[in-house]
């Protein structure tokens, strides 16, 4: 069975797991994926990531960060643009919705990356998700 928004699978396993309070979550590799969980832990939303094999497929496992009181560290996940309805801002946009709450993950001509790293760049994307 096809998945039809696979980011959006990624941010409920991740919201699912931290909830049930899990050490780990697994969800299937791919490369959009991998980036998201490279900069969520450069956040240091999630303590880290790595991509293992599984029965020969590919598996991205997210180890997750968890404070003193044993609550997650992501307080939410928003998916912003979906298959159904795509979300751009251009790079004068971007100021403006850097004031709500959270890190918006952009996708970019130049990358995936965080909305301050693509305002310092002045380039505008895809908006994907926010965390907060």
């Amino acid at each position: 069975m096809s998945m039809t928004d696979p980011v959006s699978d990624l941010l409920i396993r991740i919201k699912n797991a931290a909830k049930a309070k899990h050490k780990a979550v697994d969800v299937p590799a791919a490369r959009l994926k991998n980036e998201i969980a490279r900069l969520l832990s450069e956040l240091r939303f999630i303590k880290r990531s790595s991509v293992i094999k599984v029965d020969g497929k590919p598996i991205l496992r997210i180890w997750l960060r968890y404070n003193k009181n044993d609550e997650s560290i992501i307080s939410g996940l928003e998916r912003i643009s979906r298959p159904g309805l795509r979300r751009y801002a251009s790079a004068d946009e971007m100021f403006r919705l850097q004031q709500e709450v959270g890190t918006m993950i952009v996708s970019t001509s130049s990358g995936i990356m965080t909305d301050q790293q693509a305002l310092k760049n002045h380039i505008g994307g895809e908006l994907v998700c926010r965390v907060w």
